[in-house]
């Protein structure tokens, strides 16, 4: 199996678009340079704020390469292949681990509810076919699944190539479970926070770090979070996870995918809208987002 260490702050990357919804390669090898500039310690392109659950198999695959390319190995990436069939997400798997990625992340199946034993079965049938890590993926709120932290470390434990879990469930009680229940462990399993708000909790709990949405915005600051902490500025490191608060706010007008596309657009990238129908932000949304970014760019958060 490739080793990977699995830690830091990992953004899901936007997936840039031209107005009439096709994919913008040289904007996404740009905003790909900006989180690297900006320290960031992996990418994981078509994630949730990449828009994966709108892009097409053929579009995944031209993002993944040029993700790839442009990276050239820096810092691992992380490629979503979850998809609802465990035969298409080994498919999806094979192809990313071909075309170079460091780690597959898998998101729960949706819409069809599932049981534990069902997603038990479908991961570990999905081991067997690739050979480099992979992260369990948990956002019930958009999947309709979760993954219980008993699933987790059963996997963990059972299958050795699944080496960490992200859980976006919101819910700290199920992440630090997802921890406890995986750090007696003989390998390294590592848990990564899902929820930008949990992230230095996470890390003060033994998790590994985040794959924050918030880093398209300001990567420098979500960076500084796991550095910080690591350095032992426990103070410094708080700051900066209270800082991006303000901005989470503006989350009630919207999808958090919508306000943080935006987001981005108004700090004057070409990264275009989410694609329809999910690219709807009220105007006081916009006007509260304007604000936001003013505030927080006085205080120097980049």
């Amino acid at each position: 199996m490739k080793t990977v260490e699995l830690k830091g702050i990992i953004p899901p990357i936007l997936t840039p678009m031209n107005a009439d919804e096709s994919i913008n390669l040289n904007e996404l090898r740009n905003q790909i340079e900006r989180m690297l500039e900006g320290g960031v310690h992996g990418l994981f392109p078509f994630g949730t704020n990449g828009e994966g659950y709108i892009l097409s198999e053929n579009e995944k695959i031209e993002v993944l390469e040029a993700t790839i390319d442009q990276v050239k190995g820096r810092v691992p990436v992380y490629a979503g292949t979850g998809c609802i069939s465990t035969a298409d997400t080994i498919r999806v798997s094979k192809k990313a681990q071909e075309l170079g990625a460091d780690v597959l992340s898998i998101i729960t199946p949706s819409f069809a509810l599932a049981s534990q034993k069902e997603l038990y079965d479908h991961y570990v049938e999905i081991a067997k076919h690739v050979d480099i890590p992979i992260v369990l993926y948990n956002i019930p709120a958009r999947t309709g699944n979760k993954l219980l932290p008993e699933t987790v470390a059963k996997l963990a434990k059972d299958v050795d190539i699944i080496m960490g879990a992200k859980d976006s469930s919101g819910d700290w009680d199920n992440l630090l479970a997802y921890i406890n229940l995986t750090k007696d462990l003989e390998k390294d399993f590592r848990v990564l926070s899902g929820n930008d708000s949990l992230i230095l909790q996470c890390l003060e709990a033994g998790g590994a770090g985040g794959i924050a949405g918030c880093a398209n915005v300001y990567p420098h600051v979500l960076a500084s979070i796991y550095e910080l902490f690591k350095a032992g500025k426990l103070e410094e490191a708080k700051v900066a996870q209270d800082s991006i608060a303000s901005f989470r706010a503006v989350f009630k007008y919207g999808n958090p995918n919508t306000v943080v596309k935006k987001a981005v657009s108004l700090l004057g990238y070409p990264v275009g809208d989410c694609r329809r129908p999910f690219n709807y932000l009220c105007d006081e949304g916009v006007e509260a987002l304007k604000l936001v970014l003013k505030e927080n760019a006085d205080k120097g958060m980049r």
